[in-house]
């Protein structure tokens, strides 16, 4: 038989152990007799000797008191422990005291020995708590209570981003004076707790709402006070249609991003993002007007002003409030170390992944016509009668933003919604450079490469520096 080792006992054991060598200690040195530890320490003669015996053989596991192998176990039949056990398990309400006569009455039938009450009630004790709750409650409550999870604990910044939506607890009036509930969208830095990017709309979650929040996300914001930035290493989100679709799906192919899908109808991996909407109801709805909680009656806030509201909230107080899980604030946790973020190349490029819905468009001679606007730049005179791409963000149609062929052409801008205008002199010195260039290159094997290098010659021809578009509230930090 293999000798066993301290490490096979618990602490407790080898903390009894090492108190009886202690007693024993003056005698194994010859400074003391046993007789006189015996006195000292009300200890039996014959006791002493056989812990001096067994340390002396056995060193200090001989000292650790054996327990019966069969110590706390109930000594029952298998068949009257497996009647037992179907009884606890069909019957929820069955008392201990019906159990057992239910039981003894198994046995007297079939000529077995009962066992007594006491092991009965053991038995019921001892059955493990995680087979009650499944024959109890169910798979969904038994996998909710005692499914082994992993527990994700990021160690850098953006090493993984949590996003869900949820849908507010407060009445707002939305831009045509209706009382509405918002939906807010939501990405957080699961290192850092920090929020690094947020959408706020009276309409349903939708995947363009994602991208708009992702391209806030990834970009720098030129508030101070807001530093999250970069492309995630990892996107954990739930099974929402916005977030499996097939355009977040290339999104995250061509950013790299690996994107991280919870359990149907499992949300307790991203438990840190609801809880976030815990703290968003404990700490700022519940002070404002229109709270459903509340039933003072006062006047609800506009959209416009529940927007300044919920951006102070996030980034002057939210990021900025150590954190108690990370007794550090947010934004001073995802600035740890000089961290430098994996960015885009540049701001074209993460438009042409994430801004919404790209449409094909002809460029006529007095622009670009789109959702029943006019878009305009010096530019387009290169490119009357080409098919381009538009891209566009939904909450701004101020302006566009016009590829050819998968390459920025230029920003073209809507009169009709802006008072930035071309003046007659700059469009035909834009026409007049077009034709000159074009019979230059009439017969080179193709003309793409220059219509698109036509793009830096004419970069001279730029809209005036100051320009009154007319924008959204906070363009650059809340879409």
């Amino acid at each position: 038989m293999e000798r066993q080792t301290l490490a096979s006992f618990s602490d407790h054991q080898r903390e009894e152990a090492l108190k009886k060598y202690t007693i024993i200690e003056p005698y194994l040195k010859k400074q003391q007799g046993i007789k006189e530890i015996s006195l000292e320490n009300e200890i039996p003669i014959r006791t002493l000797y056989r812990w001096v015996d067994n340390f002396e053989k056995n060193g200090l596991v001989g000292l650790i008191r054996k327990v019966r192998s069969d110590f706390g176990q109930l000594r029952m039949s298998e068949e009257v422990s497996q009647i037992a056990q179907e009884f606890v398990l069909k019957h929820k309400k069955m008392s201990t005291k019906t159990l057992y006569r239910k039981v003894v009455l198994f046995c007297i039938e079939h000529k077995i020995d009962p066992p007594s009450y006491a092991q009965i009630y053991r038995f019921r004790k001892n059955m493990p708590k995680s087979l009650i709750k499944l024959a109890y409650d169910g798979d969904k409550a038994y996998k909710e209570s005692y499914d082994l999870i992993t527990i994700r604990e990021a160690s850098r910044q953006n090493e993984i981003w949590q996003a869900d939506h949820t849908l507010l607890d407060i009445h707002l009036l939305d831009e045509k004076g209706t009382i509405n509930r918002p939906w807010l969208t939501i990405i957080l830095d699961e290192y850092s707790r920090a929020v690094a990017g947020y959408y706020l709309s009276f309409a349903p979650p939708c995947a363009i709402n994602t991208a708009l929040t992702l391209h806030q996300a990834i970009w720098s914001k030129k508030d101070p006070l807001w530093p999250i930035c970069g492309i995630p290493e990892k996107f954990y989100t739930d099974h929402g249609s916005d977030f499996t679709s097939k355009f977040m799906e290339q999104v995250a192919i061509d950013l790299r991003i690996n994107l991280i899908f919870s359990t149907v109808g499992v949300p307790r991996g991203r438990g840190k993002v609801e809880r976030f909407f815990q703290t968003i109801n404990q700490m700022f709805l519940e002070n404002l007007p229109g709270y459903i909680g509340n039933t003072d009656g006062e006047e609800l806030l506009t959209i416009h002003d529940f927007k300044e509201e919920l951006h102070c909230f996030l980034i002057k107080e939210y990021n900025q409030t150590p954190h108690s899980s990370i007794e550090k604030a947010p934004t001073k946790k995802w600035n740890d170390h000089l961290f430098l973020p994996n960015m885009p190349q540049s701001l074209e490029e993460l438009d042409l992944l994430l801004l919404a819905i790209p449409k094909s468009r002809k460029v006529h001679s007095d622009g670009i016509h789109f959702q029943g606007f006019r878009y305009i730049n010096p530019n387009l005179a290169a490119f009357v009668g080409e098919s381009v791409l538009i891209r566009y963000t939904p909450n701004d149609l101020a302006e566009i933003r016009v590829f050819y062929k998968n390459q920025f052409l230029c920003t073209a801008i809507s009169p009709d919604l802006s008072t930035y205008e071309i003046s007659m002199p700059d469009l035909i010195t834009a026409r007049n450079k077009r034709k000159r260039l074009l019979k230059q290159k009439l017969n080179a094997p193709s003309t793409i490469d220059f219509l698109i290098e036509e793009k830096k010659t004419e970069e001279s021809i730029k809209p005036p520096k100051k320009s009154t578009l007319k924008r959204y509230y906070n363009e650059y930090t809340v879409y």
